[in-house]
């Protein structure tokens, strides 16, 4: 248990109709009893039952607000500590006053995250339901929202768990046996390469589940790219829904790169509005057409547009080979004038490469880009509850496959088992590392820092 008490605002920023002051600690009462003073004189503060009174404001001498006090005892709270919460008009002023009069009573001001922190160190939650928490308040969809609630409930945690007793269970069974070879304890070579087969198996899901997981939570960036003139900005226009990139009918209006977020049935899209692809003579048009080809390569997708009003030229048939293993949508522009271009001939470079033609400045075929761009970029394979949402966590599932992948290989070629063993060994800590049982001060400090002040 913590020696100090924290306090903070748990409600947005902002005016509203209820803000809420949270403590958490030993003193969480007794500082707030200096704040706090109910209607009733004497009435008594009990468990877990809000009780009006009003504020007080000890340095004045007076009282300032009406508010609402509940108190929970420990052990079973967020934080495992006492807390407190005081439930007042959502006014900043007061709110701040709060914040002031509790810190001047004996408390500390909460660091962003720290009431899940306590959570966690408490023993309440492990690491990947504390990171679940914030990903319920950060979520960029309702689909987000109900993966990482079912983390909060602990059912990736549990797969995890699993995945450890398995494996000690093998090392308990496997040591066993190089230890007491004279107690006839030996594992059978079936049982070994089937227990890690099926950890392997699950691992590998749970690793594929990341691009899911990753476009759910952060988006897929798309970069529209082709040659000055083409639209790309009326169409970035078009399918953010604001004029957000200015449109003229003068080339190289774009010279920087512009980015907007969009939704697309339950995905998240980053569209990037790009300098036009041109044989450029001023340095900032060359800066920008660098800049728009940087975008382009880390991109998670390429909308590439052709003007259907002219003639297709040698640097759009570049473009079609441009950035290669680069998932593509080819897209024919300005189809409301007289079409000279010929799509066959850009087409038929890659049979496998999606087209459509379009007109962003009449909305021609919009909705069924937007359909397109759902269906083309995407994942399409669905997985089970346990997505994996954070990079953190694949990389560390990376390296457990690694080690029983390693592990397996050095058995099937038959070197002795406690070769084999020390690379199963290896899984054990690097699973500490993913559930938070093993705390590293520089992963805490990084994930806890993504929270707001107040959770």
């Amino acid at each position: 248990m913590f020696e100090d008490t924290i306090i903070a605002v748990s409600t947005p920023l902002g005016y509203g109709g209820l803000g809420v002051v949270r403590l958490s600690g030993k003193k969480s009462l007794s500082i707030s009893k200096k704040i706090f003073k109910p209607k009733k004189h004497k009435a008594k503060i009990l468990p877990s039952r809000p009780i009006l009174g009003n504020l007080y404001h000890f340095e004045d001498k007076d009282f300032f607000e009406e508010a609402y006090l509940t108190f929970f005892p420990a052990p079973r709270t967020y934080t495992r500590e006492d807390v407190v919460e005081i439930s007042c008009h959502g006014s900043p002023l007061i709110l701040e006053e709060i914040i002031r009069l509790g810190i001047k009573a004996g408390a500390r001001h909460a660091r962003p995250g720290e009431f899940t922190l306590r959570a966690y160190l408490n023993g309440r939650i492990d690491i990947l339901q504390a990171e679940a928490i914030n990903d319920i308040i950060q979520a960029a969809s309702f689909k987000q929202a109900k993966i990482s609630y079912k983390q909060l409930e602990g059912k990736l945690s549990q797969t995890i768990n699993s995945l450890r007793n398995q494996m000690i269970n093998l090392l308990c069974q496997i040591e066993a046996n190089i230890e007491f070879p004279e107690e006839d304890l030996k594992i059978s070579p079936q049982k070994i390469t089937k227990t890690i087969t099926n950890i392997t198996r699950t691992l590998k899901s749970l690793i594929e589940s990341y691009n899911l997981g990753k476009t759910l939570s952060e988006g897929i960036t798309l970069a529209i790219l082709g040659r000055a003139n083409t639209g790309k900005s009326t169409l970035f226009n078009s399918l953010c829904g604001k004029e957000r990139a200015i449109v003229t009918s003068y080339p190289g209006t774009t010279r920087d790169y512009l980015h907007e977020r969009i939704k697309i049935k339950d995905s998240l899209f980053t569209l990037i509005d790009t300098a036009g692809f041109e044989n450029a003579t001023h340095p900032v048009d060359k800066e920008g057409i660098k800049r728009g080809k940087q975008q382009a390569v880390s991109a998670d997708g390429l909308l590439i547009l052709f003007d259907a009003s002219k003639k297709e030229s040698t640097e759009d048939l570049q473009l079609v080979h441009s950035f290669p293993n680069k998932r593509k949508l080819l897209l024919f522009n300005k189809i409301d004038l007289r079409k000279k271009i010929d799509v066959s001939k850009l087409t038929n470079m890659d049979k496998n490469l999606p087209f459509l033609e379009i007109s962003a400045l009449k909305g021609t075929n919009l909705n069924k880009l937007t359909e397109m761009i759902h269906s083309i970029f995407v994942p399409k394979k669905e997985f089970g509850e346990e997505i994996i949402l954070h990079l953190r966590q694949k990389l560390l599932l990376d390296e457990i496959l690694s080690c029983l992948e390693e592990g397996l290989r050095l058995y099937k070629d038959g070197h002795p088992e406690e070769i084999a063993a020390e690379e199963f060994r290896k899984t054990i800590p690097l699973i500490g590392q993913l559930t938070g049982e093993i705390r590293t001060e520089d992963i805490l400090n990084e994930i806890f820092s993504r929270f707001c002040v107040g959770k």
